[in-house]
C-alpha cells in the first residue's frame, strides 16, 4: 500500500482537535518506549521472560504509530463532515495491553525467582 504524499488534509476545527488528539497517541507512543526501556533492565534478574514484556511493550508501541496517521486523516474527515467517531478499537487495544504487560510485570516481580 503506498501513502499519498500531498497536502495535509484541512479542517475548520479552532481548537485543532485532530492535532491535540495526534499528540496524546504520540505521548502513549514515547511512554511504551519508555515502559519498554525499564523492563530491559530487568532482564539482568528476571531473564528471557523480561523480553516478553519489552516485545509486548515495543509492538504496542509500533502499532499505535503505525495506525497515527489514519486515525488523523479520519478525524479530520469526521470534522469536514460532521460525524466524528471515536477510535474504540485503538483505545480497547491499548487498555488490553496495558492490562496484559501489568499483569506480566506484576507476575514477574512477585513469582519469578530473580536470576533467572
Amino acid at each position: 500500500m503506498a501513502l499519498r504524499r500531498g497536502p495535509a488534509p484541512e479542517h475548520n476545527d479552532a481548537g485543532l482537535q485532530p492535532e491535540r488528539t495526534s499528540l496524546a497517541w504520540g505521548r502513549t507512543t514515547m511512554a511504551m518506549v519508555v515502559a519498554a526501556a525499564i523492563f530491559l533492565r530487568w532482564m539482568p534478574h528476571h531473564g528471557w521472560f523480561a523480553g516478553i514484556l519489552v516485545a509486548v511493550t515495543l509492538v504496542t508501541a509500533l502499532a499505535i504509530n503505525l495506525t497515527q496517521k489514519i486515525r488523523y486523516h479520519r478525524a479530520v474527515r469526521g470534522i469536514a463532515s460532521e460525524t466524528v467517531h471515536a477510535d474504540v478499537v485503538g483505545v480497547l487495544f491499548t487498555s488490553a495491553s496495558v492490562f496484559v504487560l501489568g499483569a506480566l510485570g506484576i507476575y514477574t516481580v512477585l513469582f519469578l525467582p530473580v536470576g533467572g
